[in-house]
């Protein structure tokens, strides 16, 4: 089993609300959505350097953290990723993990097929992947299956 794990640049703070709201309102609706629009409202923010303060700024992006909604309301908004890969993945707040049984070079070709399927979904959703910190894990079976691949292209020049 080969393991990809993906890492969103500042998950929480690039969640935008609207586009948030918009994937609650196909789930729950009603008053509970009312709620979180509100909860996700009239945010501000501003800097304080050396004493000097900045101009308050609207927030429109980003789920809280420390809160309880903060992950779910993540995990909601990425939750579909997966839908058009072949592969498996696992959402946990915002750790996302991409695993396949890599044993053949098509099963390689089909993790990577899922890995550029989800590029154009990370740019959509306005959620980029930090590449500097995605992380590889490979099985040894792999390993060796790439080594093989390595020594045939080798040895064919």
């Amino acid at each position: 089993m080969d393991v990809i794990y993906l890492d969103f640049q500042k998950a929480f703070d690039k969640v935008p609300h609207g586009r948030l709201v918009s994937k609650l309102d196909a789930q729950i609706g009603g008053e509970i959505l009312k709620w979180v629009e509100n909860w996700l409202s009239e945010r501000k923010q501003r800097v304080c350097l050396g004493g000097e303060f900045s101009e308050w700024r609207d927030i429109l992006s980003g789920v809280r953290q420390g809160s309880l909604l903060g992950p779910l309301f993540f995990i909601t908004y990425i939750n579909d990723i997966d839908d058009q890969i072949n592969s498996r993945l696992l959402k946990f707040a915002d750790d996302t993990k991409v695993y396949f049984k890599v044993n053949s070079p098509e099963n390689i070709e089909r993790l990577r097929e899922d890995l550029c399927k989800l590029v154009p979904w990370s740019k959509e959703w306005q959620m980029l992947f930090n590449v500097e910190k995605c992380k590889v894990i490979c099985t040894l079976v792999m390993i060796i299956l790439m080594l093989v691949i390595l020594w045939m292209v080798i040895d064919y020049k």
